[in-house]
Order: C-alpha cells, then sequence, then structure tokens
C-alpha cells in the first residue's frame, strides 16, 4: 500500500514538472538548415540559432522572445571566452552527457558548455534560462550563469559576474562597455573598453558605491537593485532610475546593457491589442552618457563625432565636413571628407586649401593639445589654420587648439555658445580657360557627353592629391544666366561629403550605368549594396545636412560616377536647369531624364526634395536587378518591360527571385533583397506625400526602422 502511494505521487510530480519546461533529449541536435527551435513551454522563449548581421552562411547560437509581433529580442548568445561563437551553414548543436556541443559541418568542435555532471537532458524555462539537469533534475549547467549583455527576471549577476554590450543594436560582436563587479572593493561600475580587446578603462558611472555588494539581482517582480554582504538592498544611483509600477502579468522585462553604454529597464506589453507593442523604456543609468564617458577611447559615438541626448536616448553627429565612417552605423565615428596635406611639398598657402567653418554649442573637452592666451577669435582661426595638427579650434578667454582624432565630443553641460571654427578644405577652386585647354590636350579626349556638353579627360601637373581630372566644357548658356550658374556653383561647394561629387576627379570605373548596363558581368550583390548605401547617404546629406535643401532633379545611373575603389560619387547637380528652354529635347516643366522623373515633374507645381526620392527608387530597382528601368521585350514577356510595375507584381505574388533571376548571392540575402524591393516600391509611389524622405529611406536600408508593405505606386490605373 505504501509503495502504491509512492508511485501516485511520483507520477504527479513527473506530470507537473512536464508543464513547467518543454525538454530536450540527448542527442537529438539542432541544425542551421532546419528553421528549427528548443522552445520553453509557454512558447514565449526559444532555443537555437540566428542568423548573424542579416549573412545567410554563418549564425550564432541564442536565445529569444519568441512571442512577440515582429520583435524576436535576443537576451542570450554563445561565447567562446569573450568573442561571439559563430557557426558556417551546416553546423550543430546538440546535448550530450558531457554538456551542450556546437559543432561545425565537418564535426569540428566550436564552442561547448561543460556541465558540472552527467547530463541526462536539458530544457528551455519560461523565465528565458536554458539549463541542463543531471539524472536528479539538478541544474548543473544555465545560461543564466553566463549572460551576455542581457538579465531577466529571476536572474542575478554574481560577484564577478559581467555584462558586455554588443557591437551595435543589430551587430552581436562583443562591443565597447561593460557592466562588472569590481574585485577589490565589491562596488558594481560601468567602464568603456579598450575594444577590441577586453581592457577596461576608468569607469564612468557607479551602479553601486557600498563598497559590499553580493550580487546584483533582478527579482520576480521585475525590480532591480544591489544585495550587498549584510542583507541590505541599493537601488542603482542616478535621477533617471525612479521607482516604478512593475506588473508581470501585464509585461514583459528585461534589463539590457545597451551598444551606447546606458544600463537599461525596459517593458514590453504581453497583450499587444491593449497597448502600442514595442519595447518601452522604464529607467536607466547613467542619465547622460554623453556626458558620463569621459576618458579613452571612442565614447559612446566614435571619434570626430559628438554626442547628443534625444528622448532619453544619445544620438551622433558628425562635424561640418566629416562623414560616417560606417554609413550602416551613427555610432561608428565619423572621418574627414578630404586629405589633409601640409608641409613643404604642398605649393599653395593653406588660406587658398582650406577654410575655417563655425559652429556653437559643443566640445571635445579631451582633444586639447595647445592653449594660447590672449587671443582674438580672427588669431585663433588663423593660428589653426597654419599649423598642421590642428583640426578645430576653440575661442574664448583662451585659444584652444585641437587635434585628430577628436573624441568624446559632447553638448556643454551650459548652453553658453562656444566660438569654435573647423578646418575644411576649400573644395571648389577656379581655373582659366587657357589652364583648362592646357590640361585637356586642346579638349582632345572626349569621356562623354551630357545634356549640357562634353566631358573630357585632363591631367592637372600641379594638383596636389589627384592629377587626372574629368572638365565638363558647358554650352548652350545664355548671358543672363551665367551670374545664377556661378552663384549655384558657389553655394553647392561649400557642401563636403565622401559621396558627392562637386571638383571632378577622373574617375577610372566610369559611371554607375557603366558597370550595370555595359558590361558583360554585373557587379556583385555585395558591391550593389555598398554602392546604394553610398548613393542614399550623399542624398541625405544634400537634402538634410546642407544649410539650404539642394535638388539635384537629375539623379540617374549616369550621373553616379565609381571610382578606383568602388565608391559613388554623385555629379551633375542642377545642371539641367541651366540649359536654354528652347533648346531642351523634354518638356519646359519637366527636370530630368524620362524614366527617372518624378510625376508631379510633369505638372506646373514646385517641385520638391521627393522628386530626387522617386529618381532614387527607380534607380535602386536597376541596381538590385540589374537592367534599365524601361526595355523592350520579347513576346510573352511584355509584363517585365516597365520594371517599377513588374517589380511591385512580383512583390506581390512573392516572386522576388524572377526579379534577380540567377543572381545566387541576391537570393541567398533575400531577407535584405525583399527589404529593398519595398523601400524602392515605396520611393515611386505617385503622390509625393506617400514617399519617404532620404532620412527614412537611409534609416530603413540600414535595418534601423520596419519596411512596411508598400500599396501599388500607380493607384489611380
Amino acid at each position: 500500500m505504501l509503495s502504491g502511494t509512492n508511485r501516485i505521487i511520483l507520477y504527479i510530480i513527473q506530470v507537473l514538472t512536464s508543464r513547467v519546461f518543454a525538454k530536450v533529449e540527448l542527442n537529438k541536435p539542432l541544425t542551421t538548415d532546419d528553421n528549427n527551435a528548443w522552445r520553453s513551454a509557454s512558447g514565449e522563449f526559444a532555443f537555437g540559432f540566428r542568423q548573424l548581421n542579416n549573412d545567410t552562411k554563418l549564425f550564432m547560437v541564442a536565445i529569444w522572445y519568441n512571442m512577440m509581433p515582429g520583435d524576436q529580442t535576443v537576451v542570450w548568445s554563445a561565447k567562446r571566452g569573450y568573442k561571439l561563437a559563430t557557426a558556417p551553414t551546416g553546423s550543430r548543436i546538440q546535448i550530450t552527457s558531457e554538456g551542450l556541443v556546437l559543432t561545425g559541418p565537418k564535426g569540428d568542435s566550436i564552442w561547448i558548455a561543460n556541465s558540472k555532471d552527467i547530463v541526462s537532458e536539458g530544457a528551455m524555462l519560461d523565465s528565458g534560462n536554458f539549463v541542463l539537469l543531471n539524472g536528479n533534475s539538478e541544474h548543473v549547467w544555465q545560461s543564466f550563469d553566463y549572460p551576455t549583455d542581457t538579465l531577466l527576471p529571476n536572474q542575478s549577476l554574481q560577484l564577478g559576474g559581467v555584462l558586455t554590450s554588443r557591437l551595435t543594436d543589430t551587430n552581436f560582436t562583443t562591443g565597447r562597455f561593460q557592466l562588472y563587479f569590481h574585485k577589490g572593493d565589491s562596488h558594481v561600475l560601468l567602464c568603456p573598453l579598450g575594444w577590441p580587446s577586453q581592457l577596461r578603462y576608468e569607469s564612468y558611472h557607479t551602479i553601486d558605491d557600498s563598497g559590499n555588494a553580493s550580487q546584483l539581482v533582478f527579482d520576480k517582480s521585475g525590480d532591480i537593485y544591489v544585495e550587498t554582504t549584510n542583507g541590505t538592498r541599493i537601488q542603482p544611483q542616478g535621477s533617471t532610475w525612479g521607482n516604478s509600477n512593475l506588473d508581470l502579468d501585464r509585461n514583459y522585462y528585461r534589463a539590457t546593457l545597451d551598444f551606447t553604454g546606458v544600463f537599461t529597464q525596459y517593458a514590453y506589453p504581453r497583450n499587444s491589442t491593449i497597448a502600442q507593442p514595442g519595447w518601452k523604456i522604464i529607467r536607466y543609468v547613467p542619465g547622460n552618457i554623453c556626458e558620463a564617458v569621459n576618458q579613452y577611447g571612442s565614447g559612446c559615438c566614435g571619434y570626430n563625432s559628438y554626442c547628443s541626448m534625444e528622448n532619453q536616448r544619445p544620438t551622433c553627429t558628425c562635424l561640418y565636413g566629416y562623414s560616417l565612417v560606417d554609413p550602416s552605423n551613427p555610432f561608428g565615428g565619423c572621418q574627414l571628407n578630404f586629405t589633409l596635406t601640409c608641409g613643404a611639398d604642398v605649393q599653395a598657402p593653406p588660406d587658398e586649401l582650406y577654410e575655417m567653418h563655425e559652429f556653437k554649442n559643443f566640445n571635445f573637452p579631451l582633444a586639447d593639445y595647445e592653449k594660447i592666451q590672449p587671443y582674438t577669435r580672427q588669431e585663433c582661426q588663423q593660428a589653426c589654420l597654419q599649423d598642421c595638427m590642428c583640426a578645430l579650434a576653440i575661442s574664448g578667454d583662451f585659444c584652444w587648439k585641437k587635434r585628430l582624432p577628436l573624441v568624446n565630443g559632447r553638448e556643454p553641460k551650459l548652453k553658453k555658445v562656444v566660438q569654435a571654427s573647423s578646418l575644411l578644405e576649400t573644395n571648389l577652386h577656379s581655373f582659366s580657360y587657357e589652364a583648362l585647354k592646357e590640361a585637356t590636350w586642346g579638349f582632345s579626349e572626349e569621356l562623354g557627353r551630357g545634356s549640357c556638353g562634353i566631358v573630357y579627360k585632363g591631367k592637372l601637373e600641379a594638383a596636389t592629391s589627384c592629377n587626372l581630372i574629368a572638365v565638363k566644357r558647358l554650352d548652350r548658356l545664355t548671358q543672363e544666366r551665367e551670374k545664377e550658374f556661378r552663384t549655384e556653383l558657389s553655394a553647392i561647394g561649400k557642401t563636403c561629403h565622401k559621396n558627392l561629387l562637386l571638383v571632378y576627379e577622373f574617375m577610372s570605373n566610369g559611371t554607375l550605368a557603366d558597370i550595370l548596363f555595359g558590361q558583360s558581368k554585373a557587379p556583385i550583390w555585395n558591391t550593389r549594396v555598398r554602392l546604394a548605401l553610398g548613393i542614399a547617404r550623399g542624398l541625405l546629406y544634400l537634402h538634410e545636412e546642407c544649410d539650404s535643401a539642394i535638388i539635384h532633379c537629375d539623379i540617374k545611373p549616369q550621373n553616379i560616377l565609381i571610382d578606383e575603389h568602388f565608391n559613388a560619387k554623385i555629379s551633375d547637380f542642377g545642371l539641367a536647369k541651366l540649359l536654354l528652354f528652347d533648346q531642351s529635347r523634354t518638356n519646359t516643366m519637366i527636370r530630368g531624364t524620362r524614366g527617372y522623373v518624378a510625376p508631379e515633374s510633369f505638372k506646373n507645381v514646385a517641385v520638391t526634395v521627393k522628386v530626387d526620392v522617386y529618381s532614387f527608387g527607380v534607380m535602386l530597382l536597376e541596381m538590385i536587378c540589374c537592367r534599365r528601368s524601361v526595355m523592350t521585350m520579347e513576346a510573352g514577356e511584355e509584363e517585365k518591360a516597365i520594371l517599377t510595375d513588374w517589380a511591385y507584381d512580383c512583390c506581390v505574388e512573392g516572386k522576388l527571385h524572377d526579379l534577380v533571376e540567377n543572381d545566387k548571392e541576391a537570393l541567398s540575402d533575400i531577407g535584405r533583397l525583399e527589404k529593398w524591393i519595398k523601400i524602392a516600391i515605396w520611393c515611386i509611389q505617385e503622390h509625393p506625400e506617400m514617399r519617404p524622405t532620404m532620412g527614412k529611406v537611409n534609416q530603413m536600408m540600414e535595418g534601423l526602422v520596419e519596411v512596411p508593405n508598400p500599396p501599388s505606386p500607380n493607384p489611380d490605373v
């Protein structure tokens, strides 16, 4: 009778346990090819392979939220030491008696989670913890003991534990910031790292300064605090970390050391029908990361970029005359758009090569190398201009000279105007007709023809950087438009960006049209992606980052020049507006080239920057498909003649592979392919107000915002 009772009790325990978590048997693998995962009993969390940074050939092992509409936030990833464990296509992960084992396609060992006992099974818990169990159902390994950048409710960071940020929001490589316990005095600190190493610089924020912390606790109610050795609970220190009304029945919670260096607690509504879905910031430290990071390294925003707080998050801005090192990463720092040269080899004086640009309300306090007093503003500017080391000068009570790279830029605490001047290349030079005639050998070697002139190859013997040039000889200009022409060139000449070509240097790879349509083999997919991102960033600069918005009005592959390193340069700014009306072959109200012209250009209305957005959308489809937007097709394929219409049909019918035919590289990047086709269709909407700005286009292309399904570009047809 007693044994029977024991059997009944044992049976009840097993049933209840099976409902708490979904068990995983030994030697039942997951592979990168089967698109499967080990899910928790409720399905809220999943364990398995995740595609790494949109690379279909490389994966990571991760745990993620599995039931959020459109958001599968990763909360843990496998690391080898402090580096991300990456797995190529064909890899597998399985539980063995020794632990959790990740192997490559040839059976080679990539990563292993060794247990402290013989493993009988594994389980993905509803808490977000993946565990290995022995024969007594005891945890012998758990992911909660090896956090990456995130803590979940019921998870604690023990003495000696570490959280390390990812590199960017979408790049899970180990990043530039760390939360850790200081072993000497038991403080919980935030610090920057000497990336890509794990060298810790001086801390920029103290979570707790009691000196006797034992663990950082994220308790079952959602609260976060440091527990000391005597049992005292200490909240993180800072004005932006207050008490909050937390409810785990209504929200998911996580605490993440963001890639910007901010430790943030987030909430996500469990029932998305009663609240706006998406992660909401609950509280965070430090309150102003821009001011907090104050030592070595690139800081929150990278080199040559300054940081400001907007909507509780840091944003980064390149200085005038600088552009992002990586157009897809606004936190990756900025670089000069020209080569800074000086010394005996430079023939021209600095005043003729460079200019100083004035701005206000930010500073780089750690970049000083010289202080001069007393000095007027003009004297300070001149001193920087004459100094090869000087990139920026601040004029106030003193003249502070600063060198590259400029580090830890931020807005000052007091909104006091700083008289600051930055060295910029003067990128507009005047040449005499005779000098250009000599440089082009009497205008003898023709490179191409445009709507308002012929382009000739030339060489400037006295050039300081690039000897080979392209000279566009304009004709058909009226005398009364000469002044307008010079004024426009002067205004545009003040822009300076790596994806804008305003001073023509010779481009060895010709135009985008040449490499898309003029060769037997189109450029590879990754090259086209890089070119498209560069062009989009250049248009964003024209539309939103110049003192006055510049509408190009003639964006097309023939006006995108490609240099020897396959960088895209936008050329031919606004020249179509300079043509005599009776000599133009297009309607007098049309600006641009047929096939790329926005519908409103055919109407008697003022054009806006949205005409460039339309042209970019057409050109983006051409770059994706490596074909012209309008073609004569064979019988039976007439639906392919107009690329914009065909692309929309393929998008709706789920036939994107037809657009790129046998392009395996494009098809292997199917996520980006689908997204960019949708972006292009949004750009070519008939009504301008339906088109996104180039700022939004850049965000969508870089994966920073979602791309909704577009409507038909021709709704009235």
